[in-house]
């Protein structure tokens, strides 16, 4: 029987089915777990069964040599790159760390990394954390990140903080080209098959509509990149504007006062209601309500909002008035 490339249903199929069972044990754990350790554990350790429960899956099918029950559903098996043998029991354990475990540990280090470096109470060089119990890997995983970020000042904080964001941004776009590529070549559906270079073959015989099927995905395969890479352009236009209004923030921002002697009491229309002084750079505001610069500036670093009618107003509208008396 000849054994040819499976396409791209079958193998989004099987991973639907795989993802259909692993769902049924993943609930299967948490209610078990739930009810003899009660739902205070099962809050603290839900990641880690789910994380097990998936492991064991895998472990129970696609490491002991077997097929999968979604890879049985579609008639599918597992060759490695030279399409003739199955694959062996390095590479399979391979497949199993990358697909369930690496993106488990990758989560918990960007969170771990994010909560530390956006808290407040963060201690200073040196401090010591609370102890980690021996038998907690995650709190381990914390306490380590914890002394990590404790050596770094807060300007390396600071710094640190948006790289995060593009790193977690990155993940998710690797992701999503990725599964474009797959509609475009039909090899891989999972970023850990493509790593461990595991391929999967059909036992069915070619269908008649094959070639059609697979030049359908590869123009959903076109249209996901071309939309990513409009998305990715648009992010990056939105990001310049901020920046650029970030600038021009910073640099009206400390503008000298004018130095006129305050000859005579400011009356109540040139004073400004945030500081209760006469206004000095007069600013407006999108609904024409005027106020300091200073003061407006850092009233939108904590409300994008007018402080009289409450209008809501994105901060690069403020208008500056230069002349204005």
């Amino acid at each position: 029987m000849p054994l040819l490339p499976a396409n791209q249903p079958q193998l989004i199929r099987a991973s639907q089915k795989d993802e259909y069972y692993q769902n049924c044990l993943r609930n299967n754990a948490n209610e078990a777990f739930q009810t003899f350790a009660g739902s205070k554990r099962w809050l603290q350790w839900r990641k880690e069964i789910e994380l097990l429960s998936d492991l064991g899956y895998y472990g129970l099918t696609t490491f002991a040599g077997y097929q999968t029950l979604g890879e049985e559903y579609c008639n599918i098996v597992q060759v490695n790159p030279t399409k003739r043998k199955v694959p062996s029991r390095i590479r399979r354990g391979a497949l199993v760390l990358l697909h369930s475990f690496v993106p488990y540990l990758l989560d918990k280090v960007l969170v771990c990394l994010e909560n530390e470096l956006q808290a407040e109470d963060v201690q200073v060089q040196g401090g010591q954390s609370a102890p980690a119990a021996p038998w907690n890997p995650a709190a381990h995983l914390r306490a380590r990140i914890h002394r990590a970020v404790g050596l770094l000042t807060e300007p390396q904080k600071k710094a640190l903080l948006p790289v995060l964001f593009a790193v977690q941004q990155g993940v998710t776009i690797l992701h999503r080209v990725h599964v474009a590529l797959f509609y475009i070549n039909g090899a891989f559906y999972h970023l850990g098959k493509r790593a461990a270079g595991i391929r999967y073959l059909r036992v069915r015989g070619a269908t008649g509509d094959d070639q059609a099927i697979r030049t359908s995905y590869k123009f959903l395969g076109v249209v996901s990149l071309l939309q990513l890479g409009l998305t990715l352009a648009l992010q990056l236009n939105n990001f310049r504007q901020r920046q650029r209004a970030r600038q021009e923030w910073k640099l009206h921002r400390n503008l000298p006062s004018s130095a006129k002697p305050a000859e005579e009491p400011a009356s109540r229309t040139s004073r400004c209601i945030l500081c209760l002084e006469q206004r000095r750079h007069s600013t407006t505001t999108p609904c024409g309500h005027l106020f300091c610069w200073e003061c407006i500036t850092e009233w939108c670093n904590t409300k994008a909002e007018c402080p009289l009618c409450r209008e809501k107003f994105q901060p690069q509208r403020l208008v500056y008035l230069r002349n204005y008396k």
